[in-house]
């Protein structure tokens, strides 16, 4: 009976520690409730222990505890922030229902939900800082070798030396290859020590700690020697696939069935992440139509006063997954296409009313669209939608085209804030947009977001490409 393969998942010493010092923060937020309503000690203490279980199942489903190397300290302490913000609800549920909280007056509740959350950013600030200093000075460094010299290989040891929070040292390169096959290796990055032999007895002299093995995935053969070698040191041994050279829309580890997997095109708000997005979209969306209603009342009276023809032009796109939605705008146009013909507006274009060229210049046609993002067909932020003709049309010639749908399309995105706004009358144009809204993909937060709308006002006022 043969045994089933897995990829396991342990607890590192600084998951562990980062679960201890948000409990923590849980029990003394509630010990510093207990100051404001003097009483049992003991009751606050059980109540603070309570909460933190119920706080540790939430984080399970926020991803709290995953691996944040490489991700900015800014998602980490929003992602603390929020579950802590998720657990609330449940916490006070269990505890009413049980009875375990009636003690709670609202101001001892008020300081124990508050002074929380202030814990565990506090904490994991110092954390990530004592840290930094004690690898700065030499303490809990390891010392690493990379196994072949190649862009897979200068792309790994970029990205770990650009994460001082792991501590890892570059001892070198070793390839069994002449340079004329591997090419230099830039001073700046490191140097070529020797032969894989070399690295072995290197290894076996507890020279190097870990070790990076950077081969194609079709050179099994020869990863295969190198390991049968590498299993007579102690060194630690990874295989960096070299499916990361691709462009990844965005990538995550899982498993099917004990099996390993990994995403290579995924939508990146998953958990926390989606639910602050869409939370910012409610919320803002909300505010944002409640202070245009006046805006938008006027613009469809001017609409229908002076122009035969509907209020609102309604047109098929695709959102979320290239699953179709209805866009509404106000109208601009003496016409109003949805079929298998639609033109871009162009400077000057005779189909534009007077007070369409003004909404459009202004982008006060896209307000109607509010209500779009409230219903969740939309985001504020995003890849702007084309015309479903449209997509048909590029799908076919630009490479990577429909990934752009792997998200909820945006009244503004980040190619309209980086001059891509308006008519897109060159392929190059249009690939350009592309580019830059699977860049949006890759490197979203909530300080992205938040930055564009920003500059989407900025890029309003001066009206470039509107028409």
């Amino acid at each position: 009976m043969s045994s089933t393969r897995r990829i396991h998942q342990y607890w590192s010493i600084r998951e562990l520690t980062y679960r201890i010092l948000d409990g923590a923060a849980v029990v003394g937020g509630a010990l510093l409730a207990q100051l404001q309503m003097p009483g049992s000690h003991d009751r606050y203490l059980v109540a603070g222990l309570i909460a933190t279980i119920v706080f540790h199942i939430i984080a399970e489903i926020t991803g709290l505890y995953r691996n944040w190397r490489g991700i900015s300290l800014e998602r980490e302490l929003l992602c603390a922030v929020f579950t802590w913000s998720f657990a609330i609800p449940f916490m006070v549920t269990f505890g009413y229902v049980t009875d375990s909280f009636s003690y709670f007056p609202p101001q001892a509740a008020t300081v124990w939900f508050a002074a929380t959350p202030l814990g565990m950013v506090a904490l994991r600030i110092l954390v990530r800082f004592a840290l930094r200093r004690l690898r700065a000075s030499g303490y809990n460094t390891r010392r690493y070798a990379v196994v072949g010299v190649n862009e897979l290989a200068l792309r790994l040891v970029e990205a770990l030396e650009n994460a001082p929070d792991l501590g890892l040292t570059l001892l070198g390169f070793y390839d069994d290859r002449p340079e004329e096959r591997t090419g230099q290796i830039p001073e700046a990055v490191g140097k070529k020590l020797g032969s894989i032999s070399e690295l072995v007895e290197h290894a076996k002299q507890r020279r190097v700690d870990m070790i990076y093995i950077t081969f194609p995935m079709r050179a099994e053969k020869r990863i295969r020697s190198i390991l049968n070698q590498l299993g007579d040191t102690t060194a630690s041994v990874y295989i960096v696939p070299d499916f990361f050279v691709f462009e990844l829309l965005h990538s995550r580890w899982t498993n099917v069935g004990g099996l390993p997997v990994v995403s290579v095109y995924e939508n990146p708000f998953y958990g926390i992440d989606g639910f602050v997005k869409r939370a910012m979209d409610l919320a803002l969306g909300t505010l944002f139509l409640i202070l245009a209603s006046p805006a938008m009342i006027a613009i469809a009276l001017a609409i229908k006063w002076t122009s035969p023809g509907p209020v609102f032009f309604r047109q098929r796109r695709y959102g979320l997954d290239g699953r179709e939605i209805v866009v509404w705008k106000f109208r601009t146009m003496t016409v109003c296409e949805d079929g298998a013909e639609v033109s871009q507006a162009v400077r000057g274009d005779s189909r534009v009313t007077k007070v369409g060229a003004f909404l459009r210049r202004t982008s006060l046609d896209e307000l109607p669209q509010l209500f779009n993002v409230l219903k969740g067909e939309m985001s504020l932020v995003g890849p702007r939608p084309h015309a479903n003709v449209h997509n048909e049309e590029y799908r076919r010639i630009i490479q990577g085209y429909m990934l752009r749908h792997k998200v909820r399309p945006g009244l503004t995105g980040l190619a309209q804030v980086n001059g891509y706004r308006g008519e897109t009358n060159t392929l190059e144009k249009m690939q350009g947009r592309v580019e830059l809204d699977l860049r949006y993909i890759r490197e979203w937060s909530l300080w992205l977001d938040l930055k564009i709308l920003a500059q989407t006002f900025w890029a309003v006022l001066r009206g470039q490409n509107a028409y």
